[in-house]
This record gives C-alpha cells, structure tokens and sequence, in this order.
C-alpha cells in the first residue's frame, strides 16, 4: 500500500466515538480517577467543540480529532485538574475561566451560593460581600441569580484577581456592571474599611483558605494555589481573624455564610461565637452530609 493509500485508508475510517470514549474511560479509571466516564466525555466535547449533551449525534472521529482527543485524556491521567484542561468550570448558572493560580471552585460551594440567594431574596437592593472570591464564583453565580444584588468581590493573590476580572468582564452586562472586583487581604481590617461600605451589607459569603496543612488531599489539589487551599495548621489561620471584621461589614441583621473543612465545624463555631456580635449561629452539612458551612446573624 503506497503512503496515500495508507492516508486515505486512515481518514475513511472514522472512530466511533463509544469506542473511543470507553477506552479513555479506562485509562481515566486505571488512574484513580472516579469520575473517568463523564471526564472523557467532557474532554471529548472540548476537543470538538461542542456541548457535551451533543456528543449522542456526534458519527465519527477522524484521526486528527482522535490523536487530540487521546492527548488529553494523558494530560488528564497525570491528574492535572480537568478544568485547567479545559480551562473552564461550571458553577451554578455561571461558566468561569480557570487555570493555574485560581483555585477551582468545588460543586459543594453551590450550596453557599444558593443560600445566599435563598436568604436575600428578590426583594430591594441587596448588598453582597464575596471574600476571598479566586474567580468569582460565589460573586458571579449570585449577581447572576439575584438581579437587584450589589457585589464586591474581594481577593488578595494577584494571579487570582486576573482570573477574577476576567470572570466579571466575561459576564452579562447586567451581571458585570454590578460587580466591584477589590483587591485587599480579608484579614487586613484597614484595608478592607478602605474599600467596602462598612456597616451596610447585607449578606457576605466566603470561601477561604481552610484546610488543616498536614491533611491529605487528591492529587488534582496540588494545581491549586496553596495559599488558596490550606489555612494553617489548623484550617483556621484565615477564618479566626476574618470574622470581627465580617461583624463589623454587616448591618444589624445581616447574615453570613463561611465554607469550612470537614473536620473544623466546631472550631469555626467557636471562633463565630467567641466574636460577639452574631445570633442564629448554625453548621450546615453539605450535599454529602459532611459538615461544610457555618451560617450566622448580626446582632
């Protein structure tokens, strides 16, 4: 068979796409990876550029698309964070951008997006302070979801804050000209008075750096900033001085939301009572039912 033949021969063959999605499922699956079908099929869909729902139409895949596509899936295999593959992340209603020096917002998270909105409501103008907001999510999924919400985002890392502007700048017109992107360090109380209308907000949620330094993570944890992801020795380092000054962001009767470790729910509770100013203190478990968040009133 002379060479354009051979090449002929290749590109009148398409793959069926199950084939090649379950042989890359199983390389997913060798490499300990759980969610090995639907990241596949995520890479898949990437490759060719379509919805991943749209993949059922989808005849054949040529060489060309089969090499890329089997390329990823290695890249993937290593643990390198499917989002970073992709370089995109769904977060409730909001798609953001995401790659090294942002952390990847989790699905558990949602959860505090969806409280939020549940507990402001439709009703007026709603002040929302996101802390530690990496990129945006919590900031963008709930200026999209409340229509009437004013949000600040506030993020310290300055390679987050360029994932985090590019999220805002990336958003509806309507979701983007709501949102204020502030750089400062939550635990920085001047700074954050400098910036953040103090004594009238409504509702602040945060997503701080809270796991305990010598906890083991997954291997894809290791591609997030590590700033972003471990507080301490403790999980505590940034939650534990963050708190008065939420206390002092909040008017009278407005609540917060806090994302914590699995294994700091008491700790957080204590360090939200020890504040003073807060009623209504509660830990809440996520969709897994592990404990996940701690919600609070100001008195």
């Amino acid at each position: 068979m002379t060479e354009n033949s051979s090449n002929s021969a290749r590109d009148a063959a398409p793959a069926r796409v199950d084939s090649e999605l379950s042989q890359a499922e199983r390389t997913l699956r060798d490499a300990g990876i759980d969610s090995a079908r639907g990241d596949a099929e995520w890479l898949l869909a990437a490759v060719l550029g379509i919805d991943r729902g749209r993949l059922l139409v989808v005849d054949g895949l040529d060489q060309d698309t089969r090499d890329r596509f089997r390329g990823l899936v290695t890249r993937r295999a290593r643990r390198i964070p499917l989002q970073h593959i992709v370089g995109a992340t769904a977060f409730g209603p909001a798609e953001l951008a995401v790659g090294p020096g942002v952390f990847v917002p989790r699905p558990e998270t949602e959860f505090l997006a969806e409280w939020a909105v549940g507990i402001a409501g439709r009703a007026g103008i709603v002040t929302v302070v996101d802390l530690c907001s990496g990129s945006g999510a919590l900031a963008v999924a709930v200026a999209t979801m409340l229509p009437n919400a004013r949000v600040w985002a506030v993020e310290r890392s300055p390679t987050a804050l360029e994932w985090l502007r590019r999220n805002v700048a990336s958003a509806p017109p309507q979701v983007r000209d709501r949102i204020a992107v502030v750089a400062a360090d939550v635990t920085d109380a001047a700074q954050m008075r400098a910036m953040l209308p103090f004594g009238s907000v409504d509702v602040v949620v945060a997503n701080p750096p809270y796991v305990p330094q010598a906890a083991r993570v997954a291997p894809e944890v290791a591609h997030d900033p590590a700033d972003a992801v471990f507080g301490g020795a403790d999980g505590m380092s940034v939650i534990t001085p963050m708190m008065p000054i939420v206390a002092e962001l909040l008017r009278p009767g407005g609540v917060v939301g806090v994302e914590h470790d699995d294994t700091t729910s008491a700790a957080v509770l204590d360090v939200v009572g020890a504040v003073g100013a807060f009623d209504d203190v509660r830990a809440r478990d996520d969709l897994a039912g592990r404990p996940r968040f701690v919600t609070a009133r100001r008195v």
